[in-house]
């Protein structure tokens, strides 16, 4: 009577952790449970610009619908936190070092297995819609219309399928047009689908649509804890970066001082005069310094910076509601997410690079209803890394041995992974290059951090982010963290072994600290 009742209970113990997946319906012509995949990426997205992440800055309404339906995950970090090493990551599941973009100056070769040729192979129809930012052709897709580099905001070229052209109108609103029209008209409803939808928003000069020129200017905008950093518990690398609020913003693109853009046409050109004009006017009347100069910049700041956001969540509003209209949604995979972290005046900066943690940290909001819990937040230390990976399990495509991220499939279903990573490795080396930050790499556990600034410079840093959340206070000589930092140290040294980036200079530093 026990076996069957034990029995018993194992079959609805299987039954309940299948019911999910069984209430996803297959669509004609495909494998069972096989989801259509739809990528939402933003350009230098801080995640503390989300209200899901509890942001004091703004509202993100459209975006939190995708947490408020699925799973957020509170530590999702990038592996080198710039725009062509993070996209080349998450396509080749691969560090850097091995892909072949370690900064924005080397083009991506395409010849490479990517997450989306494999998906392409298997049935999938791929099309990928704006910044593209990798210097080659994108391979892989059976369409795609890329921004050519950075793209521009306003009546922006594509290049679509090898041609030129230039669109009309506000970049964001032009993306989200194009992905609207693949969802309801041009996908094929035979096949599962991957769309990639890469905003060029929030990326730097700021430039908001002209119906959010003004939408903060009575905002009450709450000051970084750490705007005015002096750094003097850390080492020279926080000090010698060029990308300070007070110091490095361009009056004319950045503060918007100068004559309106180029390409705006005369609509928008009024538009723009008539918001930036007064703005610029008091602030020569004023004429600022020091602290209420910095204040000034910051604030001019975020006013552009969360303009642009509003219409990013706006287009995933857009987008959300045509993936329900087209009687897609029940089994498409939707995800959210940002290139990695933004700096919005923490310690004083803008833009990212550095390992701490604004930069670091990515934003990640994953739904597909009736499998993944409403409403549920995953702590697991996952990276870009591990996109791909996770995108071919859910397709049932196999994943390549040299992809070296890890799928967290299972994570988005509930399950425990008792030998999930412990440690993020993370590899920086656009130096010496705009903004002027060290080369470093480092690892970051759940409660420290461990890094190594070199090149032309030889620091460690150690921080206690329990202690420290905000990494001012560079523990690394402390006595009392001897055994924290050997630890760290061989870990380090592990996972630069796992992952093929051992660089000489680290080996030798690393097994030094490890004698003492």
């Amino acid at each position: 009577m026990k076996k069957w009742t034990f029995l018993l209970v194992l079959a609805l113990a299987v039954a309940a952790w299948m019911l999910p997946a069984c209430r996803r319906e297959k669509p004609a012509g495909r494998t069972a449970l096989q989801p259509n995949i739809l990528v939402i990426m933003s350009d230098d997205h801080a995640a503390h610009a989300i209200s899901a992440y509890g942001s004091r800055l703004n509202a993100t309404p459209q975006i939190d619908r995708i947490a408020r339906e699925g799973m957020l995950f509170a530590n999702c970090f990038c592996t080198n936190a710039i725009c062509a090493p993070s996209r080349a990551v998450i396509l080749t599941g691969r560090y850097s070092h091995l892909n072949g973009v370690r900064d924005n100056a080397v083009a991506f070769d395409g010849a490479q297995t990517t997450f989306p040729k494999l998906l392409q192979k298997a049935g999938y129809q791929t099309a990928l819609i704006g910044k593209w930012h990798l210097k080659s052709d994108p391979t892989g897709f059976d369409y795609w219309t890329v921004l050519p580099g950075q793209g521009e905001y306003y009546n922006p070229d594509f290049i679509e399928m090898g041609v030129r052209k230039r669109r009309e109108g506000y970049v964001t609103d032009i993306l989200s047009d194009l992905a609207v029209d693949f969802l309801e008209r041009s996908r094929d409803p035979s096949r599962p689908f991957l769309l990639m939808l890469h905003h060029k928003a929030p990326h730097r000069a700021w430039q908001p649509a002209p119906r959010h020129l003004n939408l903060f200017d009575e905002a009450d905008i709450p000051l970084p804890e750490t705007l005015f950093d002096d750094y003097s518990g850390r080492s020279r690398a926080a000090l010698e970066q060029e990308m300070s609020v007070k110091d490095h913003f361009r009056e004319e693109t950045d503060l918007k001082m100068g004559p309106p853009p180029e390409r705006l046409n005369a609509e928008q050109r009024e538009i723009w005069e008539k918001a930036y004009g007064p703005k610029r006017a008091a602030f020569l009347q004023k004429r600022l310094a020091g602290r209420e100069l910095v204040l000034w910049k910051y604030r001019r700041y975020m006013e552009d910076y969360l303009g642009c956001i509003a219409a990013v969540d706006e287009s995933v509003g857009r987008v959300l509601d045509a993936l329900e209209r087209s009687g897609a949604s029940e089994n498409t995979l939707v995800i959210y997410t940002s290139d990695q972290g933004f700096f919005l005046g923490d310690h004083g900066w803008y833009d990212k690079r550095f390992m701490y943690e604004e930069s670091l940290r990515m934003p990640l909001l994953v739904k597909l209803p009736g499998s993944i819990p409403a409403g549920s937040v995953n702590d697991e230390l996952v990276l870009n890394l591990d996109f791909g990976p996770t995108f071919l399990e859910l397709a049932g495509v196999p994943v390549p041995a040299d992809m070296q991220g890890r799928s967290f499939a299972g994570l988005l279903f509930g399950q425990k992974a008792g030998d999930w990573r412990k440690a993020v490795y993370y590899h920086y080396y656009e130096y010496p290059a705009v903004h002027m930050v060290k080369r470093h790499y480092g690892i970051r556990t759940r409660q420290f951090k461990l890094i190594h600034f070199y090149h032309d410079i030889d620091a460690w840093e150690l921080y206690d982010l329990e202690k420290d959340p905000e990494e001012l206070m560079n523990v690394y000589e402390d006595p009392a963290y001897l055994e924290a930092r050997r630890e760290l140290a061989a870990e380090l040294l592990k996972l630069q072994g796992v992952y093929g980036d051992p660089p000489e200079l680290a080996r030798k530093f690393v097994h030094e600290d490890l004698k003492r």
